[in-house]
């Protein structure tokens, strides 16, 4: 595995502020971001996925993704692109997460 940048780490810090609206864990250890990556200008592209493809509070979330990232500082800009395959599945949850909701 690549080694983080202290921002791409900051990044990830910011992420885990956001939590998914049904369950009480965040997006990240829920393992919702499918794809992080940083260009050279400090611009940020996220793939991300929701545990429900039919969430009706799916634009909220990219929002509030995209606000989350938006304030770390280095960041110029973000793109959040939100899909469905693959399907998202509990075995894409850390270690953390799992014992958060009682599942280890």
């Amino acid at each position: 595995m690549p080694q983080r940048t202290a921002l791409e780490a900051d990044i990830i810090l910011a992420l885990r502020q956001v939590y998914d609206p049904e369950i009480s864990v965040n997006i990240y250890d829920l393992g919702l971001i499918y794809e992080l990556k940083v260009d050279d200008d400090n611009k940020v592209f996220i793939k991300m996925t929701l545990t429900a493809p039919n969430c009706p509070i799916a634009d909220d979330v990219v929002n509030q993704v995209r606000e989350a990232v938006s304030d770390v500082p280095k960041v110029t800009g973000v793109e959040v692109e939100l899909v469905f395959e693959p399907q998202w599945t509990t075995k894409m949850m850390s270690d953390e997460a799992m014992f958060e909701l009682g599942l280890m």
